[in-house]
């Protein structure tokens, strides 16, 4: 994509301090590749049973995949990846989608402006999904199931994901008083998997409360700098510091080319930066050494 987006009206005032922060998905947020490959496991010298973060994983990915296919229209829709949910906003009419019939709009091949008209739709119809939350899209026994899962994924990872949570919301100011002059904060992701997907794991890993669907970016096919210039762009002024988080060379190197501060995540117990562990204060340290 080669246009810029454009920032929602108030997002960045140009006059006030704003602290954009840029995080990973997968390895650092969330945990799932290093479960299913026994790398998290491995980590611990025995003190972690491999086989039940195996198990942990797996359902993880069923879980996912289940969203995805039920209520996501991943199946239609998996070869058509965006790099984010409002990339084919110039193609959405504004109709009213309460009775729009999906599954007889004959949503197929060649991509053409037709189709991506009802691209568009599908898109704004996960980001409505999104913002009603999980528990107005599935049904009791599988909120369950989802539930329980979370809090088994997050007493084997030492609370790894509960305290990804809190510090996000400790980033938006959630979780502390509001103070004077206190800067704007925003979360992003931009991850290398594929959007529908992506968007799915933030509903699943509970993450929906404190990143919106529009600030979820897909890398896939554009790579993690395109993205973190399309947020330069959208964000970008004078009072706006940028940080990238995450576990991997990519993210790592787009943000040494952006000159933005970056926090490596490693999931190793004695690891420097890692959940629980990862402070506000850690990370606004290296910005400030970044920026001042």
């Amino acid at each position: 994509m080669d246009e810029a987006i454009s920032a929602p009206a108030g997002d960045a005032a140009a006059d006030q301090p704003v602290n954009v922060y840029v995080w990973d998905m997968d390895e650092t947020l969330i945990l799932l590749k290093s479960l299913l490959d026994g790398s998290f496991a491995g980590h611990f010298e025995g003190l972690k049973d491999h086989e039940k973060g195996t198990e942990i994983g797996k359902r993880w990915e069923n879980i996912i995949l289940e969203l995805c296919d039920e209520h996501f229209f991943y199946e239609e829709i998996e070869n058509y990846n965006e790099p984010y949910l409002d990339a084919l906003r110039e193609y959405d009419d504004g109709k009213d989608l309460t009775k729009y019939d999906f599954e007889a709009d004959c949503f197929s091949s060649p991509f053409d402006d037709v189709n991506k008209r009802k691209l568009a739709y599908r898109h704004r119809a996960i980001g409505d999904k999104y913002a009603k939350g999980l528990e107005k899209i599935l049904d009791h026994h599988m909120v369950k199931v989802w539930s329980d899962l979370y809090s088994s994924t997050d007493k084997y990872t030492d609370g790894w994901l509960s305290s990804a949570h809190k510090l996000l919301e400790e980033a938006l100011g959630k979780s502390t008083a509001e103070a004077a002059g206190k800067p704007l904060s925003i979360n992003l992701i931009v991850t290398s998997g594929s959007l529908v997907p992506s968007i799915a794991k933030c509903l699943l890993y509970r993450l929906d409360d404190v990143i919106s669907s529009d600030n979820v970016y897909s890398s896939w096919e554009v790579g993690k700098l395109q993205c973190f210039k399309w947020i330069k762009e959208r964000y970008g002024g004078p009072n706006v510091r940028f940080c990238a988080i995450g576990d991997g060379h990519e993210e790592c190197s787009a943000a040494s080319i952006m000159k933005w501060p970056f926090v490596k995540i490693e999931i190793r117990p004695d690891a420097p930066h890692r959940f629980p562990g990862l402070s506000l204060s850690t990370i606004h340290g290296i910005m400030d050494a970044v920026y001042e």
